[in-house]
């Protein structure tokens, strides 16, 4: 990788997954597998890799953990396979994190691509009409911000080449899949045409809506520093990332929030 994730940390192919440095934690490897996911996929019986993607939850360096856990924070990386899930990109299913104990909100997460090209998609809810849609498109060095509550989906977009990103979570974190299932997956399906060019479909189980595509936001409001790792900007300043185990502390920033 180009960019620096801001701790000890590289993305493997052969074996898939991560390598950490001696200074660094983790609490294991998982893999999400295709048969998992198929329910919120276009073509529920497509062809594609058996391992979709690897994800570690809850990793950093040993030094910054008391800090992390203090704050109800949790970092996490995932790196996708490359290829295709037939006629779609690799990518996630789609879900709403769950209610957190603590602080009583669906909390957000803070997206930061390291490889690849991502497309961060995100809709208001994931009820028969869904809200505003966007398809936000990101590269190395970008950073995304899913609000509370909203249904989203993480895809790479060259299938030639894997996706590997971080993003800070609350620790107290879960995934609702029930929304998205029921419609048989978000609003809008991402697929890929014959020279690997990504389009959009509307999922006709929602109601009309319209798709917003662009290009991430600066955050400016959340204190975000363009250019430099969040992993980072938390060990310069780890009150930052609070909004994220306490969504509450910013509740006038999500309010018609553009992500």
């Amino acid at each position: 990788m180009k960019f620096d994730p801001g701790f000890d940390i590289q993305p493997t192919q052969t074996p898939f997954g991560f390598q950490l440095g001696p200074d660094c934690f983790d609490r294991g490897l998982e893999y999400r597998k295709l048969d998992s996911i198929r329910k919120s996929l276009r073509e529920p019986g497509c062809d594609g890799p058996e391992n979709v993607y690897a994800i570690m939850m809850d990793v950093g360096r040993k030094a910054d953990l008391p800090a992390m856990e203090e704050r109800m924070l949790l970092y996490g990386v995932v790196t996708y396979a490359a290829g295709r899930l037939g006629n779609e990109p690799i990518r996630s299913q789609g879900h709403i994190h769950k209610v957190s104990d603590h602080c009583g909100w669906s909390t957000p997460e803070v997206y930061e691509i390291w490889d690849g090209e991502a497309v961060i998609y995100m809709q208001e809810t994931a009820e028969d009409q869904p809200g505003r849609c966007f398809a936000v498109y990101a590269g190395p060095g970008d950073v995304v911000i899913v609000p509370p509550y909203w249904a989203h989906a993480t895809i790479s977009a060259n299938p030639a080449k894997p996706l590997t990103f971080g993003a800070w979570y609350d620790r107290d974190y879960g995934f609702v899949y029930d929304g998205v299932r029921r419609h048989g997956g978000i609003a809008w399906f991402p697929l890929l045409n014959e020279g690997n060019q990504l389009y959009w479909e509307k999922n006709n189980a929602y109601q009309t809506t319209e798709l917003i595509r662009k290009r991430p936001e600066i955050y400016s409001q959340f204190g975000i520093e363009p250019g430099k790792s969040i992993y980072q900007q938390f060990r310069e300043d780890p009150d930052k990332f609070l909004f994220v185990s306490n969504p509450g502390l910013r509740a006038e920033a999500w309010k018609d929030f553009t992500p």
